[in-house]
């Protein structure tokens, strides 16, 4: 079911939600609150995410986009029934009301629920301070949807608030996963580290300030990769180095002293996998906000020696 109310305000759509669960019977059976600010170039494949990630986590989604008119008013969409997962609720900001977004969207959020906040291309500079940002207990965030993905990476690491994640980390997970197997079932002092990766490539960055904090060493990142995102990341050893390779994206080699080569799955994920895997925790990420600080403390360094010259 899809209900259409043009002008309207937090009570009309309220209202419009409760007499429709009423008319086809459907239960609130929801988990979180998914608060999604989005612009029309992104909003159907944000929409499509939310609804796959919905199947797993069922939710109450508010998509936030803003609209041309230039009278303040607010149109709504309500989106229910068997085929949706939970409830879909998209809201057009038009006019003054665009910079007022919160006063609309605070009134629907589940009560005694979390709230999550995504912006899945641009984002505030310190989303934690956002308006939208202060209403939700996870704020999930892409770099690599910035035309800039590092210095957006760098901007998430300076503005660090509980809470906060980057779809960045998410896509980290495999690569992770891998070389924490790696080192355990390898044990052997590590010397030196190197990653290597595409050009703007926020997850080269990011993987690097996370090996720096875990293995407590410098790491080099390089981006003479020709490959898509992360295309090597090597582990010196004083028997030889640990090794993965990546060049299509999808399958890795991984070698290391004394052990055959061997082809490894290391697929790139679309965004609805992401998403779904980042709605699975919403609780704080230690992890990530130590690497974060890593990070931080690896551009210092950076501008420093670049003063120095």
């Amino acid at each position: 079911m899809i209900i259409t109310i043009p002008d309207t305000n937090a009570t009309g759509i309220h209202m419009a939600l409760v007499k429709a669960r009423h008319n086809i019977g459907v239960a609130s059976s929801m988990v979180f609150t998914m608060i999604v600010v989005a612009d029309m170039r992104h909003y159907d494949k944000a929409l499509e995410a939310c609804q796959d990630a919905g199947r797993e986590h069922p939710s109450r989604i508010i998509l936030v986009t803003n609209g041309q008119a230039e009278a303040d008013r607010v149109d709504a969409e309500i989106r229910l029934g068997e085929e949706v997962p939970g409830e879909i609720i998209s809201l057009r900001f038009h006019g003054q009301l665009a910079q007022h977004r919160d006063s609309v969207v605070l009134p629907l959020l589940l009560p005694d629920s979390p709230v999550v906040a995504w912006w899945p291309a641009s984002a505030p500079e310190k989303p934690g301070q956002d308006p939208l940002g202060k209403l939700a207990v996870r704020r999930i965030t892409d770099a690599m949807g910035s035309s800039r993905p590092l210095a957006a990476i760098e901007r998430r690491a300076c503005n660090y608030y509980p809470g906060d994640t980057d779809l960045t980390w998410t896509r980290l997970t495999p690569w992770r996963a891998l070389l924490a197997a790696a080192v355990d079932s390898y044990p052997a002092e590590i010397l030196d580290v190197r990653v290597e990766g595409a050009p703007e490539n926020a997850g080269s960055m990011l993987l690097a300030a996370w090996l720096e904090n875990r293995l407590d060493l410098p790491v080099e990142r390089s981006e003479a990769g020709t490959g898509i995102g992360i295309t090597q990341v090597t582990l010196k050893t004083a028997n030889g180095d640990i090794r993965i390779d990546r060049e299509d994206g999808r399958m890795a080699t991984f070698s290391a002293p004394g052990l055959p080569r061997r082809q490894i799955a290391l697929r790139r994920r679309d965004l609805n996998a992401l998403i779904t895997e980042e709605l699975r925790r919403l609780d704080v990420d230690d992890i990530f906000a130590a690497t974060m600080k890593t990070l931080v403390q690896r551009c210092e360094r950076r501008d420093a020696e670049k003063a120095g010259k």
